[in-house]
């Protein structure tokens, strides 16, 4: 069902009357955390995404620029066909309905995931940051997305608080470690629901406009401790450890493994407390409750890496048994 709303009569002026397509069909083609929409459109000669981003909302340039950047860097990434800035819409190439989120398993999950670290290598040696003009993965930004856990999680959804006491030495330790890290290009978001298989060059990479410079272990925690699916940590150690090596011949690491590990476990915990907050504030602010069904498996990263070092030890019994209610175990 499509909304009739004003925004969605424009886009429509806009495709049929401006760009001049014929269109059969249109139906919704994703859901978003943002305030963006999408839409896929059927024609007689070929299928698009339409990409309805409010101005006000969303930076629909940045989205271009950076297919531009990783296009260059062979990724795939939509083709950005034709383009409305001043209303917020994008006509784009149709990367299909298959995500990685809905194939993987435990058949699949080799070779899909040996695609996505190989496409994130790319990303990693190929996009070349003082060509970029991309924002910083700073103190402040660490800082902000941090205080994202305390103020929708914490105090909104559970009504509690932390004391400085107990969390400012926790903050202190996951920003210096974060800054500490090589930096690179990172997506933010390189999940399974952001990662579309193809038939050639997969995968197809979405939802990458807010990208940043920022610390090399990022973009992996993202992919291999997923917040919307699981893998045993053998499995992860694995694959952390063949991402290493190859890291290492491309002369972006220098540091020892069980440095880049430390990094990966801390990054994973800010980026996970975090998204933590984030889905908190999906339910409350924007009425998208569906998100909290992923802050048990979140909590559990943060709780399990919290649990193996000595200095989270208190903030992982904090998280524990004062943050994993009965509800959302």
């Amino acid at each position: 069902m499509i909304p009739e709303d004003l925004r969605t009569l424009s886009m429509m002026d806009w495709l049929e009357n401006d760009l001049l397509l014929d269109i059969k069909t249109l139906e919704p083609a994703s859901g978003d955390a943002s305030f963006r929409r999408y839409f896929r459109i059927f024609t007689d000669e070929q299928n698009f995404i339409v990409m309805d981003a409010p101005p006000e909302r969303e930076n629909v340039a940045a989205f271009i620029k950076i297919a531009n950047f990783l296009s260059q860097a062979d990724v795939s990434v939509p083709t950005v066909f034709r383009q409305n800035l001043a209303d917020g819409f994008l006509l784009l190439e149709d990367f299909g309905s298959t995500s990685y989120l809905q194939t993987l398993s435990l058949e699949t999950a080799p070779a899909l995931y040996q695609s996505a670290l190989a496409s994130l290598l790319k990303l990693q040696t190929n996009v070349f940051l003082r060509n970029t003009d991309l924002p910083r993965y700073d103190h402040a930004l660490l800082t902000r997305e941090l205080d994202i856990f305390e103020e929708w999680f914490l105090g909104e959804l559970l009504d509690t608080t932390i004391t400085p006491e107990l969390w400012q030495p926790v903050k202190t330790l996951l920003i210096e470690s974060a800054l500490s890290q090589p930096a690179v290009f990172v997506h933010r978001d390189y999940h399974s629901r952001n990662l579309m298989v193809l038939e050639t060059n997969s995968p197809g990479i979405l939802d990458f406009q807010d990208a940043v410079i920022g610390p090399i272990t990022y973009d992996a925690v993202s992919l291999l401790r997923d917040c919307y699916i699981a893998w045993p940590q053998p499995q992860i150690d694995a694959w952390l450890s063949g991402y290493y090596q190859n890291l290492t011949q491309a002369g972006l690491v220098t540091a020892s493994l069980e440095t880049f590990r430390r990094w990966f476990d801390l990054m994973g915990l800010q980026r996970h407390l975090k998204a933590i907050g984030i889905f908190a504030r999906l339910d409350i602010r924007d009425q998208k409750p569906n998100y909290l069904n992923a802050i048990p498996r979140t909590l559990n990263y943060a709780v399990s890496v919290a649990a193996a070092y000595p200095e989270l030890k208190a903030f992982g019994d904090f998280l524990e048994h004062i943050a994993l209610p009965d509800d959302l175990s």
